[in-house]
């Protein structure tokens, strides 16, 4: 997986996280990930030292739309996600890496 899948995936997990804590108990869903699932991924995307993912936070990865988590690349570092982290989720949860963002 590239560096810009992987940061777009942090970013896309970001940005829902984000709008699940401002939402309270309204999900919505962005990119076919409701964003009160996201919670269960956080551990595993944010920090120098995450966790690794839970069989909870797996099954929504499994679920989204990745080239969907492109659009939302540069706006994910700002909520604390790290890249690497984001690019090695996918392969941690044992599914296919995300195809690559474009740089538009």
């Amino acid at each position: 997986m590239g560096k810009s899948s992987g940061k777009s995936l942090i970013l896309g997990l970001a940005l829902v996280l984000l709008v699940a804590m401002m939402g309270g108990a309204k999900a919505t869903t962005i990119c076919k990930i409701p964003t009160d699932k996201l919670t269960f991924c956080l551990p595993a995307v944010a920090g120098d030292h995450p966790s690794p993912p839970t069989k909870q936070c797996c099954k929504v990865i499994s679920k989204a739309d990745m080239p969907c988590l492109c659009q939302y690349r540069s706006v994910l570092p700002n909520y604390g996600i790290k890249p690497a982290n984001a690019m090695a989720l996918p392969k941690k949860c044992g599914l296919k890496a995300p195809p690559k963002c474009s740089n538009n």
